[in-house]
């Protein structure tokens, strides 16, 4: 059997389907962050994007994601390289760094909820909308 896409590609040189496909679906880049100051460490909270339905961890608006929240990054290949906060179990972080794809990855495993099943997911840490936060810094998840 052939090697997949994902194993011969580099970020800059897939289709935008091959891209897309990548996002194992985890919604843990749709967890607000935390920087600290002092060490410029950033932590994810359990606090997540007003977009974000925490049961299907989907964006409601997908499409349109940065008309309705200008804040949100839309990943490119160029920025991957970039965001040191993506977790360290991302596909496009993987991707870029050289490494596999875990085993629950949706690409292979062959199944969507895999990720949810054994791999870091947003379903696990999503409990609060963002619109009803005050300060994020009581939400830091420490264990990810």
């Amino acid at each position: 059997m052939g090697k997949k896409f994902y194993e011969e590609k580099t970020l800059f040189e897939m289709t935008p389907a091959e891209w897309e496909s990548l996002c194992d679906g985890c919604g843990l880049c749709c967890l607000a962050k935390v920087e600290d100051e002092d060490t410029g460490q950033v932590y994810l909270t359990s606090v997540h994007c007003r977009l974000l339905d925490p049961q299907k961890i989907q964006c409601t608006q997908y499409k349109q994601r940065k008309k309705h929240v200008s804040e949100c990054i839309v990943l490119t290949p160029k920025k991957v390289k970039k965001l040191d906060w993506l977790p360290k179990t991302c596909a496009y972080r993987l991707i870029s760094e050289g490494k596999p794809l875990y085993s629950w990855h949706p690409l292979v495993s062959g199944r969507k909820d895999s990720v949810y099943k054994k791999g870091p997911s947003a379903k696990r840490y999503a409990l609060l909308n963002e619109t009803k936060a005050k300060d994020l810094r009581h939400y830091l998840i420490e264990e990810l």
